[in-house]
């Protein structure tokens, strides 16, 4: 049986995985062209016009900032795709913070990750959106997910007792669709 840490990092890593799902495939592509196109300015457009220098860079020297650079240009273009996908989900003016997301040096990026709503979902009896942690709609009263019974945390619809205060869950008259047995 799997420990308590297992399923947290599993958990960790698949909201890791679903998040990078959001960024878009033109994003990818712009990234990549970021990519090359630093490699390209700083391995041979400027080295070309330093030829009268006559001193060159340690080769280790140049792949360390070729390599951070162009990451980091690559980096930008991830994340303005990103935020592109991210704040309409969250209930956010999508093409303000993509505009915000493109300001240079990432400070656009810092504001949006400081400033940004939860994710929002829908509430399955009277529509209306939700932030996705609600246990209950706040305008129907709808249990959208599962809750304890005692101490009304979170918890999955596979346990049998909270986790937080260990109260029997299999006593709590939870609608049958959060229940799993």
């Amino acid at each position: 049986m799997p420990s308590q840490t297992q399923l947290r990092d599993a958990d960790a890593t698949s909201a890791f995985s679903e998040e990078v799902k959001l960024i878009p495939r033109w994003s990818v592509v712009l990234a990549v062209l970021a990519f090359v196109f630093m490699q390209y300015l700083l391995w041979v457009f400027i080295p070309a016009g330093q030829h009268h220098r006559g001193y060159r860079d340690p080769v280790g020297i140049r792949l360390y900032y070729t390599t951070s650079w162009s990451v980091m240009a690559s980096l930008y273009f991830l994340m303005v795709g990103y935020v592109s996908r991210d704040a309409p989900r969250r209930g956010m003016h999508t093409i303000f913070w993509t505009v915000i997301a493109l300001i240079p040096g990432g400070v656009g990026a810092v504001l949006y990750f400081l400033l940004r709503q939860p994710v929002m979902t829908v509430c399955p009896s009277c529509g209306i959106t939700i932030q996705r942690e609600f246990h209950f709609c706040p305008q129907c009263a709808f249990q959208v997910s599962a809750v304890c019974g005692k101490c009304y945390r979170g918890v999955r619809v596979t346990d049998l007792y909270c986790g937080y205060c260990g109260h029997d869950l299999i006593s709590d008259d939870a609608p049958a669709r959060l229940r799993a047995l």
